[in-house]
């Protein structure tokens, strides 16, 4: 079974991520792919070099994040050519790296953890999704706490993304991460035993 993993930051989709591989889950993890796709000698390294100058670029070829950032972040139009490049870079490498893993383990469960699932309309390709849900307060709580910002700054992140009591109605699992990791643990089990996974 191949199912999607997504959640709204600060949710906790990492934990979910690590216990579901804990119990034997194949995972194919969209940020990891993301600087697959972005090294020397990728095709979509050169597209954004191309597109937006070699000052994007180290002196060792690797991508100048922070240079590229400094581009994007504050022009729609340039973070919208630069999404053009990678996501189709991204999402062909995924599907082929979680069919492979399908092909290879047909009674696995495989999982992959992509954070904007739901906002780049990725659920068609997955056999089901499960969302990593705690209430918005505690994500800002949270957020604020592990990037240490403040409690405007938390919310305008949140804000980027869809909300999360819209993704936990569209899931068809739903992992409430709010209470304690024992807790948490169970509901993967119970996951776990309905799919009939060993």
């Amino acid at each position: 079974m191949i199912i999607g993993l997504t959640g709204g930051i600060a949710s906790g989709k990492s934990t979910i991520a690590k216990l579901l591989a804990d119990r034997g889950a194949l995972l194919v993890d969209a940020d990891q792919v993301a600087r697959e796709v972005v090294q020397p000698g990728e095709p979509a390294l050169e597209a954004i070099a191309s597109s937006f100058g070699q000052a994007i670029l180290q002196e060792d070829g690797t991508l100048n994040r922070s240079a590229l950032g400094a581009i994007v972040f504050h022009d729609k139009a340039s973070l919208a050519k630069l999404e053009s490049i990678t996501h189709p870079a991204i999402r062909q490498r995924m599907q082929h790296r979680i069919h492979t893993y399908a092909d290879e383990n047909p009674n696995a469960l495989v999982v992959a953890d992509v954070p904007l699932l739901y906002e780049t309309n990725q659920q068609a390709l997955y056999e089901g999704i499960m969302v990593v849900y705690v209430p918005e307060a505690v994500q800002i709580t949270r957020l604020m706490e592990r990037n240490t910002m403040d409690e405007a700054e938390a919310k305008r992140r949140i804000s980027l993304q869809m909300d999360i009591e819209e993704k936990r109605r569209r899931a068809d699992w739903v992992i409430d991460n709010s209470g304690s990791l024992v807790e948490t643990e169970r509901q993967i089990d119970v996951f776990w035993q309905n799919q009939g996974l060993l």
